[in-house]
């Protein structure tokens, strides 16, 4: 340090009072704007490294699950152009006997458009068994017997099948019925979708291979203009069925039946162990089980059955709640066993990725807890410690994400530019739910049973009908109200940021504030009109 240095440093202790500030005081209170608190001289100590340890330490987690999502995109591109062909086709005269199963529990608005639908199914009708799979508690009992009635009366072979308990939920409905199925191939429709006619003689010829165990198709969704919310839906769902499964199936790796919109060839259920309850994703457990026996799977890409999304934020929630958690509870369950198994240890570790990424929600929460605190360690370092330390990590946390659904919906929509702008609250959306999320990761963790939740669907088909007054709505909980906290939060790094002239930081906290605050108040604004709707 020259001389003019040291005298400048010299003359600024001299204003030191006998009893200075604490420093941590002084660098969270900005006295004298960003510049003057800088000092050269400042060490780190022990809690500032802590701190920035920690931090660090999470993007660089989250980053490693980034790469697995850049791979994902880049396996996507690679492969997409490399269509599943059936081994050979049926002959009419040869076609399989197949049992249509209809999970059904409180569907009173859904249910006769879903079995409406599949009795316009264009497949052969003496080799075809439609089973009504019903644990209603309410009024949706009385509507399907009169539906299976109706049609039985028109010639269906459809039958009304209920349980004397509703044991194992789903699961245990779809075992019931295998139980009595007639079918060699199963397939199954929640009650919020509307299979084509088509759909069952473009799945059916892949199971011409003995070999071939399951067949999905991707879900599209009727009612993605809706709202906002399911706008944003659409796209993180778009991500999952369009760049994941393809990927996954095309690779070579293992990827899951959805829980519907798919066909089943009934040996490949019952070889693999059955469906079992002791998981809330019955489907992915199955799924993962069939796989590790060597069934094949194979994913239509190009093929579709169109869907309902959820409009309320509070039963989006529950929905992600019951993923989240039930794909943990498969990992816990199968790791062990995947690892064990002589699979190449690029599927293992793909698995390995898809079981324990909504491991990460508790993460992001404590990563948002630290990022005020991250700010005041950090305020001394300039744009080269920026450049060299955040922008990297950052760049594999936020631009995989960014390249995952946009990817998506390049490759479905033709205005997919007009969809582009979605994406930042796309990925606050992902932000908002790790409070939601990451209550779902410590159930799971813990070992804390809950009860199949099933998402709730009102027959939304254009922007002029209306829910709020019907029943199955969801009460939010406190969590929106710890939202709002976060996002409050979020508003005083963004403030101290902003003062400090942290501005390279400011994008990142925005989209944090957004994310919480987006979900608190959606959720609590839609309980609120819930709850006027139904005085």
């Amino acid at each position: 340090m020259g001389d003019a240095g040291f005298s400048s440093f010299a003359n600024h202790l001299e204003l030191v009072p006998p009893e200075p500030i604490p420093e941590i005081v002084r660098r969270v209170l900005g006295e004298g704007g960003a510049h003057s608190n800088i000092s050269y001289l400042y060490h780190a100590d022990a809690f500032d490294w802590v701190i920035m340890g920690t931090y660090f330490g999470i993007l660089l987690l989250l980053s490693i699950y980034g790469v697995y999502r850049f791979r994902l995109v880049f396996l996507f591109l690679r492969y997409r152009h490399y269509r599943p062909q059936p081994k050979r086709m049926f002959a009419e005269a040869e076609l399989p006997c197949v049992t249509v199963q209809l999970p059904i529990y409180n569907e009173m608005y859904v249910v006769e458009r879903l079995i409406r639908a599949v009795t316009w199914l264009d497949y052969p009708r003496d080799r075809l068994e439609i089973q009504v799979l019903d644990d209603s508690t309410d009024e949706t009992s009385e509507l399907c017997q009169r539906l299976v009635e109706q049609y039985r009366a028109e010639g269906y072979d459809i039958v009304y099948l209920r349980r004397g308990e509703r044991r194992g939920f789903k699961a245990g409905a779809l075992a019931f019925g295998l139980s009595l199925a007639c079918g060699e191939l199963i397939a199954i429709f929640d009650a919020d979708f509307i299979p084509r006619p088509d759909c069952l003689r473009k799945m059916v010829h892949y199971f011409t291979d003995p070999q071939v165990g399951m067949v999905q198709m991707r879900w599209s969704y009727i009612n993605a203009g809706y709202n906002l919310l399911t706008r944003i839906q659409q796209i993180m769902l778009d991500g999952h069925f369009v760049v994941e499964q393809t990927a996954r199936s095309r690779s070579g790796g293992f990827f899951n039946f959805n829980g519907t919109a798919g066909m089943w060839r009934r040996t490949a259920i019952e070889w693999s162990g059955g469906w079992q309850h002791d998981t809330l994703a019955e489907d992915t457990d199955l799924s993962y089980r069939a796989q590790l026996f060597g069934w094949k799977f194979v994913y239509l890409l190009d093929e579709d059955i169109p869907s309902e999304l959820p409009v309320d934020m509070n039963a989006f929630k529950v929905q992600q709640h019951r993923w989240a958690k039930g794909v943990l509870q498969v990992g816990f369950k199968l790791i062990g066993r995947i690892f064990r198994s002589p699979l190449p240890w690029s599927v293992k570790l793909e698995l390995f990725f898809r079981c324990t990424n909504n491991a990460n929600a508790p993460l992001v929460i404590l990563l948002s807890l630290l990022h005020w605190p991250v700010l005041i360690a950090r305020f001394n370092q300039g744009w080269f410690h920026l450049l060299v330390l955040d922008v990297p990590i950052l760049l594999f946390a936020t631009m995989s994400v960014i390249a995952f659904y946009g990817v998506a919906i390049w490759h479905l929509y033709p205005d997919w530019k007009r969809q582009v702008k979605y994406l930042p609250l796309v990925m606050a959306v992902g932000i908002g739910l790790a409070l939601n999320n990451a209550r779902a990761a410590l159930e799971a963790f813990l070992g804390v049973h809950s009860p199949f939740a099933r998402t709730p669907k009102f027959k939304i088909e254009s922007r002029r009908d209306e829910w709020k007054s019907k029943r199955y709505t969801f009460r939010h909980d406190l969590t929106p109200f710890f939202e709002l906290a976060l996002a409050l939060y979020f508003v005083f790094v963004i403030s101290y940021a902003t003062r400090m002239q942290i501005y390279g930081a400011i994008p990142f906290l925005v989209l944090f504030f957004l994310g919480y605050g987006f979900t608190g108040a959606f959720s609590i604004i839609q309980g609120r009109a819930v709850a006027r709707a139904i005085r």
